[in-house]
């Protein structure tokens, strides 16, 4: 029996036994409405633990991962903060165990995919600007407040006691944690063998007291040779909801697979062919992408922080700084072990209920791993300025940015993979088979609800390739993949997003994601089947020096 299978029984009958009213061998009382609901809820992820074979790594190597670790649980803490507040005083604020896993599992009261929804009594609509801004703080107040520093991506504005505004920097408003990591840091970069690595961290380590990552980016770009890798600082502004200026703490602990590092390292190469190859007119893809790029696989051995929260990530595509990418591309960093996880516990399981029995045999692997690896090649084609004059895309798109940049990555990375299987470059898969993956595998992410950039993504997708008829769905809500539609269908919603962002066309791209970017009832209801099969949503980690065998 294939461990698929073994999982999914597995959690079929971890159910069954925890609804009998037992929980760890040991008779328990009966649960409460409330509870068997969280109890449920919790359920829905099956648990993963983060290892990897670390007999290559030196002893100096090894001595690192702990104070790494321990400059990952800073961030994590940081990360609480810009949510809601500080962890500990949070979670004593419950006393359900059911709903503080829960709360854990979602870095506080709002289930992440589930739109946000809130689930801890006294807790209502998630801010939309998350802690980073007073919670009366309104648009019209924040945009005529003169300041030049307000937008920056790593500050947190507050009220001061004459009710006015104030902006306060990240390196001052968490002083005493971003020091504690700043030094520990340092000490990581005095075991580093590796020349680019020990480099790294020292910039690093005086970036997260300075708010001043440029440098650092730049020589994480240079990185080549380095067998751990360590994403660590603010960088994402996904959790900002109301403009997406500010940025997320978190951390990523990394160990390359070098093996199959080789496999992917040829496609860098190809970027500026492939952005020259992209279906739109030629304004909008003028910029030569960086032709330093590299893409890497790697098992991904501790998370925290905003890449802990809500759906586990299953690649990295950074830095996200235009002026890095310009200048150097960007690194693509693939994230094996939780790839195959999510294979084998989610997409494979939901395939089986829902792909059509014609085309189960195209659900692949390698065709998942390809079609995330070139979702974050993607990221780093198109164009950054607007063709306009309106600056960069970024700012032209506002908080509509994030959507718009996912779903380009979607489809373009789609597109790429398609070419690429065209040309011969990619051999072990063919074009029906990234397809029909990629169909399940959006269904698998649309579950993840349309409250997050990602999710929104998703939705735009699926519900452009319903209109195109990129796909057919019969009564029994099977889906099937319409190969002689769907390519046309991914061209021209390449355009589309393209256009979108190259024109910086806020209130069309606003007006658009209102009416696309949402789950209709049909979909929900296929959805509600794969809950009631029990298949699970994500994945959540076992994480620690314990798992890797270290002390």
């Amino acid at each position: 029996m294939n461990r698929p299978i073994i999982s999914f029984l597995a959690a079929v009958v971890f159910i069954l036994f925890a609804n009998a009213g037992y929980a760890d061998g040991k008779k328990a009382s009966k649960l409460s409405p409330q509870d068997s609901i969280m109890k449920a809820k919790v359920s829905e992820f099956v648990m993963v633990k983060l290892k990897s074979d670390l007999t290559k790594l030196s002893d100096k190597e090894k001595k690192m991962i702990p104070i790494l670790i321990d400059v990952g649980k800073i961030m994590d803490d940081l990360y609480w903060q810009q949510v809601i507040m500080e962890k500990k005083k949070f979670m004593d604020s419950i006393s359900d165990p059911f709903v503080k896993r829960f709360a854990d599992i979602n870095y506080g009261p709002w289930e992440r995919l589930n739109n946000n929804q809130p689930f801890v009594k006294g807790y209502g609509k998630k801010p939309a600007g998350a802690n980073f801004y007073p919670r009366n703080m309104t648009k019209v107040e924040f945009e005529k407040w003169n300041n030049k520093d307000k937008t920056s991506q790593y500050s947190i504005i507050r009220r001061k006691s004459d009710k006015t505004l104030e902006n306060i920097s990240y390196h001052e408003a968490y002083k005493s944690e971003l020091t504690r990591a700043s030094i520990l840091l340092n000490q990581a970069a005095a075991l580093a063998e590796d020349p680019g690595l020990k480099k790294y961290l020292q910039l690093r380590s005086n970036a997260l007291i300075t708010d001043d990552y440029f440098e650092s980016d730049m020589a994480w770009m240079d990185m080549k040779d380095n067998t751990i890798d360590f994403v660590v600082g603010p960088i994402e502004n996904y959790e900002d909801g109301l403009y997406g200026y500010k940025t997320a703490y978190e951390s990523s602990l990394l160990i390359k697979d070098k093996e199959w590092s080789q496999k992917l390292a040829k496609f860098a190469k190809l970027l500026p062919e492939l952005q020259q190859q992209l279906p739109v007119a030629d304004s909008y893809k003028s910029e030569k992408p960086g032709t330093d790029s590299d893409l890497n696989a790697y098992d991904i051995i501790y998370c925290s922080g905003h890449s802990n929260a809500g759906s586990k990530t299953i690649a990295i595509n950074l830095p996200n700084d235009e002026k890095v990418q310009l200048a150097k591309g960007s690194r693509r960093l693939q994230l094996k072990n939780a790839m195959q996880a999510k294979f084998d516990n989610i997409l494979v399981p939901i395939s089986r209920m829902l792909i059509d029995s014609s085309q189960k045999r195209n659900i692949k692997f390698d065709a998942f791993f390809s079609n995330v690896m070139f979702h974050e090649v993607a990221h780093g084609l198109g164009i950054k300025n607007t063709v306009n004059g309106k600056g960069t895309v970024r700012d032209a798109l506002k908080e509509k940015y994030s959507a718009f940049e996912e779903a380009k990555a979607d489809i373009l990375g789609l597109f790429l993979v398609a070419k690429l299987i065209e040309k011969g470059e990619i051999k072990d898969i063919t074009v029906e088979d990234c397809f029909v993956t990629y169909m399940a595998g959006l269904i698998r992410s649309v579950r993840f609800g349309a409250a997050s950039a990602h999710g929104m993504a998703n939705m735009m997708c699926f519900n452009y390739f319903a209109e195109k008829g990129a796909f057919e769905r019969s009564p029994q809500g099977i889906y099937k993949v319409n190969f002689a539609k769907i390519a046309t269908a991914m061209n021209e919603w390449s355009a589309k997003i393209l256009t979108f962002e190259g024109n910086g066309d806020y209130q069309g791209a606003s007006a658009y994601l209102i009416s696309n970017g949402v789950i209709h009832e049909t979909l929900k209801k296929d959805l509600d089947r794969l809950k009631t099969a029990h298949i699970p949503i994500d994945i959540v980690y076992s994480q620690g020096v314990g798992y890797l065998g270290l002390k």
